[in-house]
């Protein structure tokens, strides 16, 4: 049976979920999603260098290495701008042909549907759902979320309530976000032809609690029973179903911190003000951007290339330091990526930090501020454990906002040792990494890489229903 809508017939419709650190060890605690898997099958799925969010999901879209699609990780240094910038939104950015775009060859009429994906704002889509919080001019932010069309925006909040934003990441992101997504999905998965649809929860007590906690299998018991209604739905409707991961979480006992070194070196500056230190890029001779296990090192001038490899080849918990040569390796040779990539060993990660003293940190350091940090903060996660005050401090800053009042929410730890999972390099072992299961066995192999994706997924679009 394949997905009908008003005035279309027999064409497949598709639903593609990313269950983000989905592993097939974590599928033993997933029954819903095994159902799926039985129907069908499950297969191991490669990755791509750095294995985060941005960067894998442009590659399932576009079938290309970063070197081409250009996402060379969750964020970078826009030489053109002087800006470290995590986190941007305009489908612009990723170079290559989409999905939709390979599917609408043959299918000119395809409608799609993106709830949440990365890069949603400006993609040729028919609806778009993503996160986008309120500013106000005083300083305060409120959860929302921006849609195309405009209409939708209200009817998801009347019928679902704000997005919510702080369920979403930060101290208390919880399950409360991905179900709000999911029920978001339902309603508009009846309309589409193919429904994106991204789902973040297990990222969240993995990087917590590490990938083989308790907390690490309930979080898969928990995002099953999410995602049950949802399939439940494809599955009346016909509609057929992958489900996929970006990466798997592994666990995180060393942060690195290669800014301070760079730093302790004479290589990178700061500027100070009245919010504290801030990295200075216009000056600094080289500084990292970091993401998770992967680092981007900008050097400025190529004299100080072989210094900074040698320095950074010397620093506890480095892996690989990646040239352009050694970049072009993993396919990660754009012209976005630093002029050195650095690699964590297995149990390490990459720290943004660049302060030498707690007291001259910024402000921003201890807020959840995914904009402003010039690199990935996974201690945003965490509520300062050195602060035996800091629940009542939240709760007091939380009354200020609720009121209309500025307010500051400075509750993230300096010290990055809570944080139990990591990822970013390449898995070890295929446990370790993601995992692709999909509802039509006539699509069935044992092995997928994250470049066949966009083409696996354009033939279950275009072929007959298996």
């Amino acid at each position: 049976m394949s997905a009908v809508r008003p005035g279309r017939t027999g064409e497949p419709g598709l639903l593609v979920v990313d269950v983000v650190g989905m592993t097939p060890d974590l599928l033993a605690h997933m029954p819903r999603v095994r159902r799926v898997a039985e129907s069908g099958f499950s297969a191991r799925l490669g990755t791509v260098l750095p294995a985060v969010t941005c960067s894998v999901q442009s590659t399932f879209l576009t079938g290309a290495l970063p070197r081409d699609h250009g996402i060379v990780g969750n964020g970078w240094y826009f030489r053109d701008l002087g800006e470290v910038l995590l986190w941007r939104q305009h489908n612009a950015l990723v170079q290559g042909e989409k999905l939709w775009d390979v599917v609408r060859r043959t299918r000119p009429d395809l409608r799609v549907a993106n709830i949440c994906w990365w890069y949603a704002m400006g993609a040729d889509v028919d609806t778009t759902v993503t996160p986008r919080p309120v500013y106000h001019a005083d300083g305060r932010k409120s959860p929302d979320c921006w849609t195309w069309p405009p209409a939708l925006h209200d009817r998801l909040t009347a019928e679902l309530g704000p997005f919510p934003l702080f369920s979403y990441w930060g101290p208390t992101a919880s399950i409360a976000s991905s179900r709000w997504i999911v029920e978001a999905a339902r309603r508009v998965l009846p309309d589409h032809d193919l429904t994106l649809v991204y789902v973040p929860h297990l990222d969240y007590d993995l990087q917590r609690h590490g990938p083989d906690a308790p907390e690490a299998a309930q979080a898969a018991r928990d995002v099953d029973a999410a995602l049950t209604p949802l399939l439940d739905d494809a599955e009346a409707a016909g509609v057929r179903v992958v489900l996929l991961s970006e990466y798997g979480i592994t666990a995180a006992r060393r942060p690195v911190d290669v800014n301070r070194l760079l730093r302790r070196e004479g290589l990178l500056h700061v500027h100070r003000n009245a919010t504290g230190e801030l990295l200075d890029p216009w000056t600094s001779r080289a500084f990292a951007v970091a993401d998770h296990q992967v680092a981007h090192v900008y050097v400025r001038d190529p004299g100080d290339l072989d210094r900074v490899a040698e320095l950074l080849r010397g620093l506890d918990g480095v892996d690989e330091v990646l040239d352009r040569a050694g970049q072009a390796a993993y396919g990660l040779d754009h012209e976005r990526a630093g002029e050195l990539v650095l690699v964590a060993e297995p149990d390490a990660w990459f720290t943004y930090y660049y302060w030498l003293d707690d007291d001259h940190a910024p402000d921003f350091a201890r807020a959840v501020e995914i904009h402003k940090k010039p690199g990935y903060d996974p201690a945003e996660l965490f509520l300062d454990p050195e602060d035996r005050w800091v629940r009542l401090r939240a709760a007091a800053t939380l009354a200020r906002k609720k009121v209309g009042l500025r307010y500051a929410m400075s509750v993230v730890p300096l010290d990055p040792s809570p944080v139990s999972g990591t990822h970013g390099r390449l898995p070890d072992r295929p446990e370790q990494g993601p995992v692709l299961v999909c509802s039509d066995p006539v699509a069935k192999r044992d092995h997928v890489d994250a470049v066949e994706v966009r083409d696996l997924l354009a033939d279950l679009l275009t072929g007959p229903p298996g």
